[in-house]
């Protein structure tokens, strides 16, 4: 009888073990690595949750790792997530061309990898890329800059000077050339003039895109073009955290009028900046947009299709031209930001106040 019981028990404790082995394959076989390149600017933190919240809705297991802006440090988490189980990598990458040999790992693993906001360059291993429309950002940037000089009524010359991003950012050139595109010709024939001749893009990039880099340029550049009274009429930042920057530079050291900034993110200290008259617009990209779209791919990649995409001849990464799909950019200012921040629900009235 206790021989029975025993092998009764151990029967028993075998089917409990498969069992909840089972559970762990089935959990595992729907995990999703999210790897964002830091914390320390407020839209990564915020594509990180609603990537997370978004996916976990969907049924799926969330790694989610922030890299601190440090390339190993991204390499050794998204080694982590292929080592993990992960299924398919959501990647915003630090930079570019900094992740072909643990990619290299993935696709021998047979794991897809989206590109998120920023194109992985250099690599065959990226299946799909997730964006905005990163060249429709520039020229909302650039036309906004024509229209509230009125560049094609009035004489001018007006005063501007140029900040975009992180070289290693694939995305600042396409809002480089997507504002710079509209705005040479009105350099060209001198109704623009930049004063420091800081024009081409290796000049005007802001490493890491760092508030403090570009507020250091723009100290230096206020000292050399500026410090005599000579009016500053509009400064083209490809982002909020450049803009801010510039803000910061402008405040200590410009005794003017606050000429137009342009930015991009609508962080809540720029537009605040907005509303006090320190900032005149940032486009508007919606996380939670970008989110649903990473979420449909996810899905649709997991089932064995084709992952949605609208534009597959735009992105090259230098080794093949990547399916992408944009979503579409708008900007916020001091006239539409209730509508477009706060009654959309990405926002609070007290989070701006």
């Amino acid at each position: 009888m206790k021989k029975k019981f025993l092998s009764l028990f151990l029967a028993g404790a075998m089917l409990m073990t498969a069992g909840l082995a089972g559970c762990a394959k089935k959990q595992d076989s729907k995990k999703i690595g999210v790897a964002m390149p830091t914390k320390d600017l407020q839209r990564w933190n915020q594509d990180g949750d609603n990537m997370k919240k978004k996916l976990e809705a969907a049924g799926f297991t969330v790694d989610l790792q922030y890299a601190g802006n440090d390339i190993p440090t991204q390499q050794n988490q998204i080694e982590s997530m292929i080592n993990g189980g992960c299924k398919v990598l959501v990647i915003a990458s630090i930079e570019g061309d900094s992740l072909g040999t643990v990619l290299a790992t993935a696709k021998e693993k047979n794991i897809p990898v989206i590109a998120y906001d920023r194109l992985i360059m250099n690599t065959d291993a990226v299946a799909y890329y997730a964006t905005f429309d990163n060249y429709k950002v520039g020229a909302i940037q650039g036309q906004y800059i024509i229209d509230t000089l009125k560049l094609d009524s009035t004489s001018g010359p007006y005063n501007m000077e140029i900040f975009t991003g992180d070289p290693g950012d694939n995305n600042a050139r396409f809002f480089y050339n997507g504002a710079m595109d509209l705005l040479k010709p009105y350099i060209a024939s001198g109704k623009i003039v930049v004063k420091s001749n800081q024009i081409e893009f290796e000049t005007v990039a802001t490493a890491s895109w760092a508030t403090e880099n570009a507020q250091s340029r723009m100290d230096a550049i206020i000292s050399g073009n500026y410090a005599d009274g000579t009016k500053l009429d509009a400064v083209l930042c490809s982002n909020d955290s450049t803009a801010l920057g510039v803000a910061n530079a402008l405040e200590a050291g410009y005794t003017g009028d606050y000429p137009i900034i342009t930015g991009q993110d609508c962080d809540i200290a720029n537009v605040k900046n907005m509303l006090n008259g320190k900032q005149s617009m940032s486009v508007f990209k919606d996380t939670r947009t970008l989110a649903d779209q990473v979420v449909e791919m996810v899905k649709a990649i997991m089932d064995g299709k084709e992952a949605p995409t609208n534009d597959t001849t735009t992105y090259n990464n230098g080794v093949k031209v990547v399916p992408s799909f944009l979503c579409t950019p708008v900007f916020a200012d001091a006239d539409n930001y209730k509508t477009i921040l706060v009654d959309s629900g990405y926002y609070t009235e007290a989070q701006l106040a």
